[in-house]
């Protein structure tokens, strides 16, 4: 199980808290790094100082420009964060979090990313709407900043109280349907976009937040492969009937 969750840093600052991350999922025993647009150098003095001997994990991180890039094979996707700025999310505790790891990864194909963002801005309104779910460390409100690691530290700890508790969770049958990556769910939205703007439902030039909306709403309902292969199919035939002089552009997945 702990194999499969991966902690995801975007726009780290300093190396010592790359480092000291390392350590946290170290000592939790996490190993899936990645780095998003890191604003140091990853790999330093400070970097293995901090890792006391994890910075293996650092060496072994991937490093990457985008979450996209980071999260595309995960089917759960949750960032840390006190709230969403612009419009609500789906909020859990990381005790919540914990407890709802064993059955999000009893499929061997299912994984899980704990994202975090930037030492002094934390992550963007965009990034938190590509998250399933936020979650909320409850620190003292009157001396709420935390630690990068040590906030790193607290969610792998829930993580390993979950695995030893539950142990490894029982695998589904292979069958079993296969819940939507983050990267079918992202080529699901630009096609949404562009099927709802072909129909005249969307204007790019006021959104009023509609894909924002629509993105939470889709996320909460965790679809599986199939059924988003569905919706894909009924948007080409949407834009077909739309501009029948167009070649379809979407791509019409196969939903028999």
């Amino acid at each position: 199980m702990l194999e499969r969750i991966r902690i995801v840093l975007i726009g780290t600052s300093h190396p010592g808290n790359i480092g000291g991350a390392a350590r946290a999922m170290h000592n939790m025993g996490l190993a899936d790094l990645a780095l998003v647009a890191p604003r140091c150098e990853a790999l330093t003095a400070d970097t293995v100082s901090r890792a006391s001997g994890a910075d293996a994990l650092v060496h072994d991180a991937r490093s990457v420009e985008t979450l996209e890039e980071a999260v595309a094979d995960c089917t759960l996707v949750v960032g840390a964060s006190a709230r969403s700025r612009t419009l609500p999310w789906p909020m859990v505790t990381p005790r919540a979090l914990g407890e709802r790891l064993p059955e999000e990864l009893s499929s061997s194909e299912n994984r899980v990313a704990l994202v975090f963002g930037r030492e002094d801005s934390g992550l963007t309104n965009a990034e938190l709407q590509r998250c399933h779910a936020h979650v909320h460390i409850p620190t003292n409100p009157d001396f709420s900043s935390l630690n990068l690691a040590a906030a790193v530290q607290v969610l792998a700890y829930e993580c390993r109280l979950a695995w030893l508790e539950h142990g490894e969770p029982p695998q589904e049958a292979s069958d079993a349907p296969t819940l939507a990556s983050h990267e079918e769910l992202e080529h699901y939205f630009t096609h949404l976009e562009r099927a709802l703007i072909a129909i005249g439902f969307h204007d790019p030039a006021q959104p009023r937040q509609l894909m924002a909306r629509l993105r939470r709403f889709t996320l909460r309902a965790r679809p599986e492969r199939m059924e988003l292969n569905i919706l894909r199919g009924i948007l080409s035939s949407t834009e077909k009937l739309a501009h029948p002089e167009r070649p379809a552009t979407g791509e019409r997945a196969a939903h028999d």
